[in-house]
């Protein structure tokens, strides 16, 4: 018998964006399907007049405090008044800053934002989603020498959120769609440079997020063979069949989010350098 799903306040200070700490606390949230977190995300705090505020909004919901601060003398104000509330507070980059001290022998510079600053790789994020969105669902074929990554796959294998996801990366990724019958462009087949992975999963699968898909057309679209699981089959068959021939290789997406797609292309990246 499943349990009722309760609710639980996730307090986030940031001297920065947030997006660490929010990705942390959604990392650990999701350990738990019967609790769901309320979050409350209070970015760029770095004075302690804008962390009273902070605390005020804390004891009107108590919960879970995480924060990213650098300035110490702020840290211990968080870790004081948590205490007076007899809140749980964590600070979740400062384990991570004390092995790192350890190791290298040398303090932290206590940069706020750091991993923000404007810089070489930064920029390279930026070319590479400029790139991935304007090579999307197979625009744009005869620019694929330039792509460092090219996925295809038949309709619903996840295509574009991988390619988007490895492009926040730095990743030049694009992608070609797989369509029963039709041959792949003869740029794909000539690129020497990219890295070509097929996409797969299997027709239960597809024909389950196609019909998801499909919630939001008019009642008058006829879809039958779009989710009809021989005929997916047979979508399948002919995409194995041009990796294959073209020895390139595949993934089958079935069981995998985005983030484990793209760590397995990273490594197939590494393998074929």
């Amino acid at each position: 018998m499943n349990k009722p799903q309760s609710f639980f306040h996730l307090h986030l200070i940031s001297d920065a964006t947030g997006e660490t700490l929010l990705a942390a606390g959604r990392a650990a949230s999701a350990q738990y399907k019967d609790a769901r977190a309320i979050e409350h995300i209070y970015p760029l705090i770095r004075t302690e007049r804008q962390l009273q505020k902070v605390f005020e909004e804390v004891e009107n919901e108590p919960g879970i405090v995480l924060y990213t601060v650098v300035d110490q003398a702020l840290a211990r104000s968080i870790d004081e008044r948590c205490q007076q509330m007899g809140l749980p507070c964590v600070s979740v980059l400062e384990p991570v800053l004390a092995v790192f001290q350890s190791y290298l022998g040398a303090p932290a510079g206590r940069r706020v934002g750091a991993q923000h600053v404007l810089d070489a790789q930064y920029f390279r994020r930026i070319d590479a989603l400029n790139f991935t969105m304007e090579h999307d669902d197979g625009q744009l074929p005869m620019d694929i020498e330039e792509a460092d990554i090219v996925l295809i796959g038949i309709s619903r294998t996840s295509k574009t959120p991988t390619s988007i996801y490895l492009a926040n990366r730095g990743i030049k990724t694009a992608n070609i769609p797989i369509v029963l019958g039709v041959p792949v462009p003869q740029s794909l087949v000539d690129a020497r440079r990219p890295l070509i992975v097929g996409l797969v999963a299997t027709a239960e699968r597809i024909s389950q997020v196609r019909q998801n898909r499909m919630l939001g057309t008019t009642s008058s679209y006829d879809a039958t063979d779009y989710v009809d699981r021989a005929a997916i089959t047979e979508e399948l068959t002919y995409a194995r069949q041009i990796c294959t021939r073209h020895n390139w290789p595949m993934i089958d997406v079935t069981r995998r989010s985005i983030e484990e797609t793209a760590a397995a292309i990273v490594a197939l990246r590494g393998k074929s350098r």
